[in-house]
């Protein structure tokens, strides 16, 4: 039986993996880029400009958003340290997308390089 560390492992050796060092420019090439956290994490923080999809909805979500249809979109994926976002490159891959790419490390290696984080800001209530 495979476990969930098997699967990602797998699932890395097929996908591509960007480092750290090469996001930025990755991310500014890319059509879109996707955080596959869970709501309440993509809340908590994520990187400027990324869109919110869990990686238990992503199929659904690229299968029912016209503008995320097209194969051939440039696609930048992260979670929080890289493993979902290895498991949702790799059902891309299956989906038939062709340039798909997650970021080494995912948003705990982007917060901890100092980069930037988008929050929602707290209504104020003074």
């Amino acid at each position: 039986m495979k476990t969930a560390h098997d699967l990602v492992t797998a699932a890395k050796a097929l996908v591509q993996e960007i480092p750290l060092d090469q996001a930025d420019e990755a991310i500014r090439a890319a059509d879109v880029l996707i955080d596959v956290r869970e709501a309440d994490e993509y809340q908590a923080g994520h990187i400027p400009g990324a869109i919110h999809a869990s990686r238990g909805t992503l199929e659904f979500k690229l299968s029912s958003m016209p503008e995320l249809t097209a194969r051939d979109l440039k696609v930048v994926l992260y979670c929080k340290t890289s493993g979902r976002a290895a498991l949702a490159a790799r059902a891309m891959h299956e989906m038939g997308y062709l340039q798909v790419q997650s970021i080494t490390g995912g948003f705990d290696a982007w917060a901890a390089a100092g980069k930037p984080v988008a929050a929602p800001s707290s209504p104020s209530f003074d």
